[in-house]
């Protein structure tokens, strides 16, 4: 008995194009399991990404310029500074007391201050560069030819 497969059966294709839903469903997991902080910066860093998605961005480049990303990360380092009060008052970016009590000199409080802000910038970086990395890819994936 030779009986003939429908079109669905003989082809199965579709099922070939599910590692992608199962990796955005993955990586959304996996930045539900963020930390706090990183989970409050993460709509800034998405956001900067949005705004420069477009076609011929430099997010697209085959080298993008560290001067232009690293422009982008203050940028939301500057968004977030103007919207995040809280998270500046939670001891990371504070020098401790004890130093300023016991006649530290101002300078050396001011460079502990910028090192203190530095855990900040670095961290937005680090999730700038990742999100890119993973919008890229996608848009790889979805300007693939198959032919």
């Amino acid at each position: 008995m030779n009986q003939k497969l429908p079109y669905y059966m003989a082809y199965p294709m579709p099922l070939a194009y599910d590692d992608e839903r199962i990796e955005r469903m993955d990586f959304e997991y996996l930045k539900s399991m963020y930390p706090d902080v990183p989970k409050r910066l993460l709509p800034y860093v998405e956001e900067e990404c949005d705004r420069m998605e477009y076609e011929n961005s430099m997010m697209y480049d085959e080298y993008p310029d560290r001067l232009q990303l690293r422009l982008m990360c203050s940028r939301i380092c500057d968004n977030i500074s103007k919207n995040e009060k809280i998270l500046f008052g939670s001891g990371y970016d504070e020098a401790p007391e004890s130093e300023e009590s016991s006649g530290a000199s101002a300078s050396a409080l001011a460079g502990k201050r910028r090192r203190g802000d530095r855990w900040l910038h670095d961290l937005v970086e680090v999730m700038l560069y990742q999100e890119i990395y993973k919008r890229r890819s996608d848009r790889r994936r979805r300007r693939r030819k198959f032919y």
